[in-house]
């Protein structure tokens, strides 16, 4: 639906810099379509550079009309309150949006094709990214286990640790060394990105392997295949990374983890354990004790992010001492040194 040239706008009302707001900044980072602004009252008259660790020169401005004024063709919803929903002080924005012309692409978990819809004229669309199109899938039977190439799943000690900002800045690597390389999107931001992909916590669980599957099983003619990854195994509430596993039959893994993290961000209680443990128990789960596809972590994306560059490199130095493994912050110092494990890995 997204066509790369028309200007969008991003909606991050009161977040913008916040973690609330990290689909506008995977799109202001990541995407094709060029963003004329971003709506965001509590910052107007600020850049997006100056709130977020973006050099990004796109004005934030207090109004719907200020975007629309700039060229404005679409409305990105590009913030998301806890839970996923629309709150309903958000419609009037939209309802105006739709009245002045916008198209709206919207990642949250409610539909609004059926609410705005019908006001829409001809060539303006709603795009409701989380939402599962077309025929359900089969169930999960294995089958890319079968596949000759790599397949490496982004995985986390916690959500919300950088998981599609390193695949695909991986993905990228490898495409500058020259690889055969596809990106599959598995969440509404990197779908938006990419203009495709599954939305996989629109699957019910008996279809969302079955829903990783087809989609990796039609990526099966590239060589490397970088599968976005979601949740922890170690957060109570994440059900979302075994069925990635499952249904990628995944020969790699990249660890992503926030520097200094020692518990959940969200969960004090639930201690993160030493990274050699993780990396244990994602790869026993992965190949379920040796019974399924066998996938070893090639290398830590390592999110330093809050730390200054001294100390993110020392922070890097130690969790290679601690793992024995390539670290870097793919972001600050690029992912090389993980493309470059993949590729080595694989050509063995």
């Amino acid at each position: 639906m997204l066509d790369a040239n028309q200007p969008i706008a991003i909606f991050a009302e009161a977040t913008m810099g916040l973690l609330n707001a990290k689909m506008a900044e995977g799109i202001l980072r990541y995407g094709r379509n060029p963003a004329v602004a971003v709506i965001d009252s509590t910052k107007a008259g600020k850049t997006v550079g100056d709130v977020c660790r973006l050099q990004s020169d796109v004005p934030i401005v207090a109004t719907l009309e200020e975007a629309i004024a700039l060229g404005a063709q679409v409305l990105v919803l590009g913030t998301a309150p806890s839970g996923g929903r629309v709150p309903g002080e958000w419609m009037d924005i939209l309802h105006r949006a739709v009245g002045a012309g916008l198209s709206i692409v919207n990642g949250m978990h409610d539909e609004l094709a059926p609410t705005l819809g019908r006001d829409l004229a001809e060539g303006q669309w709603i795009w409701d990214i989380r939402m599962a199109q077309g025929i359900l899938p089969d169930i999960a039977m294995g089958r890319a286990a079968a596949l000759p190439n790599a397949r490496i799943l982004m995985v986390g000690t916690d959500m919300a640790v950088g998981k599609m900002t390193a695949g695909l800045e991986i993905h990228r690597s490898l495409c500058e060394a020259g690889a055969d390389a596809a990106f599959l999107a598995s969440g509404q931001t990197g779908i938006a990105i990419m203009g495709t992909g599954i939305p996989l916590d629109a699957f019910r669980v008996d279809h969302a392997a079955g829903a990783v599957e087809r989609m990796v099983l039609g990526a099966a003619d590239h060589d490397y295949v970088i599968v976005e990854g979601q949740g922890s195994l170690l957060h109570p509430g994440s059900t979302a990374t075994l069925p990635l596993m499952r249904g990628s039959c995944c020969t790699g893994m990249i660890l992503c983890h926030r520097a200094g993290m020692k518990a959940l961000d969200t969960l004090d209680n639930v201690r993160v354990p030493p990274l050699r443990d993780v990396i244990g128990l994602n790869e026993m789960t992965a190949a379920a004790n040796g019974t399924l596809t066998a996938a070893k972590v090639l290398g830590i994306a390592l999110n330093t992010s809050h730390l200054s560059e001294d100390a993110a490199k020392a922070a890097i130095e130690e969790t290679m001492a601690e793992t024995g493994l390539p670290v870097s912050d793919p972001v600050r110092f690029g992912a090389a040194p993980l493309a470059d494990a993949i590729m080595a890995f694989h050509t063995k």
